[in-house]
């Protein structure tokens, strides 16, 4: 039996309204908002920023004269293409073969392309008659250390001068007269080419025999080291 003095479990509990009394209610501890910043003292939302438009005119114009220029080279460089592939073209219907120089690499002097252009069975004899050649220009350049040092000990200028002779006129004329007509020789195989080629390929035999014994007859051989 309940007690008399129980209250009504029945009776409706009293409202409490939180926002009654702000001091009552205790402030919450956890809470993990932070305040926010302070305003700037005198900052005016509503003012306006004034932007010069003279630059911006200025650039836009700078750029696009520079597209102007651009595009000007563009069609220059264009119409010289054009003039080379019509060159090219004209060329190749009259049977002119335009070698592009390609050797020595760090300087081109000249087109030498032995992989791709001498037929495989071909390119070791190729490659020997090279050998030859830079052979020919190495002992005409030693000859004229040679020379000029026996100039230096009194020998005189005109053996000097000879083996100078000796290198202008034996280097292009070795790769003219034998060593570019065999490349041809073996490219197109062309008999003409092959005649040309053991002509001064003889002659260069003979002039190599005469200067590795140096008969004394031109300044008693001391032009030929």
């Amino acid at each position: 039996m309940a007690n008399r003095y129980d209250p009504n479990p029945f009776a409706e509990e009293e409202e409490v309204n939180p926002f009654a009394n702000p001091g009552s209610i205790p402030p919450a501890s956890n809470s993990r908002l932070s305040p926010l910043p302070p305003e700037p003292v005198g900052f005016d939302y509503g003012r306006t920023v004034d932007i010069p438009l003279d630059n911006d005119r200025s650039g836009t114009q700078n750029l696009k004269k520079k597209e102007k220029e651009l595009q000007a080279k563009e069609a220059e460089l264009r119409r010289r293409e054009q003039d080379v592939k019509r060159r090219e073209d004209a060329a190749a219907r009259a049977g002119i073969n335009i070698e592009v120089k390609n050797w020595p690499p760090f300087f081109p002097l000249i087109h030498h392309d032995i992989a791709n252009e001498i037929p495989v069975h071909l390119q070791r004899l190729q490659y020997v008659a090279f050998a030859t050649y830079l052979g020919l220009v190495l002992c005409l350049f030693w000859n004229i250390i040679a020379v000029t040092t026996a100039w230096i000990k009194g020998e005189g200028v005109t053996i000097w001068l000879l083996a100078v002779i000796y290198f202008i006129a034996g280097v292009p004329g070795g790769y003219v007269l034998w060593y570019r007509p065999l490349y041809r020789a073996f490219r197109t195989d062309s008999a003409l080419s092959f005649g040309w080629f053991f002509l001064f390929y003889m002659l260069h035999i003979l002039f190599s025999v005469f200067a590795a014994v140096a008969p004394p007859v031109v300044f008693k051989g001391k032009s030929l080291a």
